[in-house]
């Protein structure tokens, strides 16, 4: 296939380039050039939020795009609107979040979903998202695929949540940890997501679909103790009760990344009904592999782990881990 990639550079966008040309088709990038990108590809170069952004795609054709813009919905319409009757097929890879957050657990594609408009400009993320899905289907109709991701995780990771307990397990010692250990944890491998992205779109499948692993595919036990591992750190894992974290002032997802304590919020994050897109091939490699590939990538690295400027830093600060710490020891000692 002739594949074009809006944005390929950043984590997914990579992730979808090596899927594609490793499966030998011709890629296509089309990004501000911020980074490098990566090798192997045709580069066309434009900003999507300036006037006359979209020169360089005003010829061309492709069988299939995939978008994985976040910002204003306007610059996801401008370009369907452009590449309308010169793509065969568009995938937008949206997200969970078009749902208004928590959704019930087991929530399905047929959810609510907030009420936005493909034309608005800079909106909050779960408005952006849903306005970049009607946008796609206003001018692709059935050839429009919404792909609503969950937790990805994976190398290239650039929000942080895995490489932060990556980096504190590996520095050893005692490490508070956010229990109970069984508690599922639904995310999945940003290239098993890459995989399936490009399957279905050959196959010209179209509409909504959940894209994350099953509820049931690993807990916070086996991917915290599969860190210890896999960096062969000298590590204590501190189980904490999750009231004890609450009680201790530290917020879940964002300071103990990946982390949600049992109850809607958990279940609106890591139980949501994945049924279709499994139904339609999607495949989940081990959670060992993600960890100690995301680990090797680390390990890799020439410089800082990168961070998305639209996202907050995550992970615990020396003052919240000394708190946790001293919640769990008198735990231990009462």
């Amino acid at each position: 296939m002739r594949v074009l990639i809006l944005g390929g550079t950043d984590f997914l966008g990579p992730a979808v380039v090596e899927e594609a040309l490793a499966r030998g088709h011709e890629v296509t990038v089309f990004h501000r050039g911020r980074q490098a990108p990566p090798p192997g590809v045709e580069v066309l170069r434009g900003d999507r939020t300036v006037e006359g952004g979209l020169t360089a795609l005003s010829t061309g054709g492709w069988d299939v795009a995939v978008d994985t813009w976040s910002g204003a919905p306007s610059a996801v319409r401008d370009t369907a609107r452009l590449l309308s009757d010169r793509v065969g097929h568009y995938v937008y890879v949206s997200s969970r979040s078009v749902h208004p957050f928590p959704p019930p657990a087991g929530a399905a594609e047929d959810a609510p979903v907030v009420d936005s408009s493909p034309d608005a400009g800079e909106v909050d993320y779960a408005h952006a998202k849903r306005g970049g899905e009607l946008a796609v289907e206003r001018f692709f109709g059935e050839r429009a695929l919404s792909a609503r991701a969950g937790l990805i995780l994976g190398p290239r990771e650039n929000v942080g949540r895995l490489p932060w307990w990556l980096s504190r397990i590996a520095r050893g010692g005692r490490v508070p940890t956010p229990g109970p250990r069984d508690l599922g944890v639904q995310y999945v491998d940003v290239r098993d997501l890459a995989a399936w992205l490009l399957e279905a779109a050959g196959r010209g499948l179209g509409g909504a679909y959940n894209l994350v692993g099953p509820p049931d595919h690993t807990t916070i036990g086996e991917l915290l103790e599969t860190c210890v591992q896999v960096t062969g750190a000298q590590a204590r894992l501190c189980w904490l009760e999750p009231q004890d974290v609450l009680d201790s002032g530290v917020e879940p997802w964002t300071q103990l990344p990946i982390w949600m304590p049992p109850g809607k919020f958990h279940d609106g994050m890591h139980r949501g009904d994945v049924s279709r897109a499994l139904a339609e091939g999607l495949r989940c490699r081990p959670v060992a592999e993600t960890v100690a590939d995301t680990w090797a990538w680390l390990r890799d690295l020439d410089g800082p782990v990168p961070q998305r400027s639209d996202r907050p830093r995550v992970g615990l600060d020396a003052r919240a881990e000394e708190r946790l710490l001293r919640r769990w020891e008198e735990r231990q000692s009462s």
